[in-house]
């Protein structure tokens, strides 16, 4: 058993970030290179190589006996295996939690087996748990997505709360001459923004604040849960952002049906703009749905607006309809490069909900921008949206120089 004792500290709810596998160890390396502050790490592997690799100052093999430290060689079984007899070793890693995240990709062994034990002995101690983890891509074969699939349903039997990001999205935003390492990266930084747009929810003190309680009362015992997390500079930014936070094409859930949404505004905030931006929400989800309110007015970057929604107790299927709105655009070209091009800004569009034949939506609200008075606003610019969100235009496959979207998270990329 390798155990190194956490040195690190953080204020408000004990929050911890249980990184599985080689997927979820990659989340970790990410979120601590990032600075990411208010949360203590722990890396679990199967592979004593991998978590030597690791940057947490945590970490627990697991399996010493069964594996070796030689991984569990894509057996979900042998991660199971691993994680039970390393229990006490787990159970005493997150014992003063008062938050467990798991992370991890489902269909390999480690990950998609020790996870649900994890979370297990989490849930067990009453501790909120919430998973964030991300489906196989097609051509990792049947068989892998056959094990992710078992995985998360008996993921989601011992978590609060599961958050699911299907790697086969991350297609329709990249290049198709983007290098595999490239889009293994990628797919680490949408765990970790799952991840971290709850976390700082929790730990960036605001105006209207929002707490770990909030927290609880949206997220325990709710199952699935969309995330979306929309950024805008420019005229109508709240607006712009909360449209994008709404309609992330990298989810397959959105939140139309949700019994409970967390709304968190963060930027130069104007008053009007907030609240309008907030009843477009409530218009899309229904009175009965409970939302949490919370801003954190900071002007450091005039006409910029960040928002945060989580929803959850979600009914409703993957394919139920979602709210258009603005997006970046520019013009794919060749490798990576292009990453940190400008785009042209689009105005908003009014809603244009897209669903099966005969499925059951509720109308979604058409954006109606305040008048203006005076000297005409010019057209927003610097919309950006870590989530990956996309016009329903662009959810098709881009296709001879067809308009793309590159989310920040990916731009940042080439500076990493």
């Amino acid at each position: 058993m390798v155990e190194i004792t956490n040195d690190e500290s953080n204020y408000g709810a004990k929050i911890i970030v249980v990184g599985v596998g080689g997927a979820g160890n990659n989340v970790v390396n990410r979120m601590i290179e990032d600075g990411i502050q208010g949360v203590e790490y722990i890396c679990v592997n199967t592979d004593s190589q991998q978590l030597k690799k690791c940057k947490c100052s945590t970490c627990i093999q697991i399996g010493e006996k069964l594996t070796k430290g030689r991984g569990a060689g894509g057996n979900p079984e042998v991660g199971r295996n691993s994680a039970e007899e390393s229990r006490e070793t787990l159970t005493e890693a997150i014992k003063e939690a008062e938050m467990v995240f798991v992370t991890c990709g489902m269909g390999g062994g480690t990950g998609t087996g020790a996870a649900p034990v994890i979370a297990q002995i989490a849930k067990e101690m009453n501790i909120l748990t919430v998973a964030v983890v991300s489906k196989p891509f097609k051509h990792e074969g049947d068989v892998r997505m056959t094990q992710a699939m078992d995985g998360i349903a008996t993921l989601k039997e011992n978590v609060d709360t599961m958050i699911v990001i299907p790697n086969e999205k991350l297609r329709e935003i990249c290049d198709k001459k983007a290098r595999f390492p490239e889009v293994l990266k990628m797919a680490d930084s949408v765990l970790r923004q799952g991840v971290q747009g709850i976390t700082d929810i929790i730990n960036k003190m605001g105006d209207i604040n929002l707490d770990f309680e909030d927290v609880c009362t949206v997220m325990r015992d709710k199952g699935i849960a969309h995330i979306g997390i929309g950024r805008a500079t420019g005229d109508d930014s709240c607006m712009q952002a909360v449209q994008m936070a709404i309609a992330s094409p990298l989810l397959e859930t959105n939140i139309e049906g949700a019994d409970n949404i967390i709304l968190h505004f963060s930027g130069d905030l104007g008053f009007d703009d907030t609240i309008n931006a907030s009843n477009y929400v409530k218009e899309i989800v229904g009175a009965d749905t409970n939302v949490i309110f919370g801003e954190v007015y900071d002007d450091s970057e005039p006409d910029t607006c960040s928002v945060t929604i989580i929803a959850t107790g979600i009914k409703n299927s993957p394919d139920a309809a979602v709210v258009a709105s603005p997006a970046q655009t520019i013009k794919p070209q060749a490798g990576l490069g292009f990453l940190n091009m400008g785009g042209t800004a689009r105005k908003p569009q009014p809603a244009a909900p897209s669903a099966q034949p005969g499925a059951q939506t509720r109308p979604q609200p058409a954006y109606r921008p305040q008048a203006q008075t005076g000297k005409p606003a010019a057209p927003a610019q610097g919309q950006q949206n870590p989530m990956g969100y996309r016009s329903p235009k662009q959810n098709q496959t881009p296709d001879n120089g067809s308009s793309i979207l590159i989310p920040e998270w990916i731009s940042r990329q080439n500076n990493n």
